[in-house]
């Protein structure tokens, strides 16, 4: 679902929202059903705030400039997702990581 004009417009979201919440995108993958972002949060505004932003965010302007998205999908995300700390792990194993998924 989330590949080609789609997949691009996403990232753009994406980044925008995270700039706009005033986190840092670190790494972005689009995978076919799923994403995955590494991002510096400050912890006073709390990951779950940019999750929430960027699911809101996404799935309104995706489903307006992508109509076929509302036929194929009750919905674009589920209200669950994953979260955890890279725990001082070298930026550069965790970009890795991330980078791999995109492969599989």
């Amino acid at each position: 679902m989330l590949g080609g004009r789609i997949e691009e417009r996403l990232e753009q979201l994406i980044r925008g929202v995270v700039e706009e919440k005033g986190a840092w995108l670190v790494a972005l993958e689009v995978m076919p059903d799923h994403v995955h972002l590494l991002v510096k949060v400050d912890p006073q505004f709390g990951v779950h705030k940019l999750v929430k932003a960027v699911k809101a965010r996404t799935l309104r302007v995706l489903r307006d400039e992508f109509p076929s998205l509302r036929s194929r999908l009750p919905t674009l995300w589920t209200n669950s997702y994953f979260v955890a700390s890279t725990g001082g792990a070298p930026l550069a194993a965790v970009r890795a990581y991330v980078g791999q998924r995109k492969d599989r």
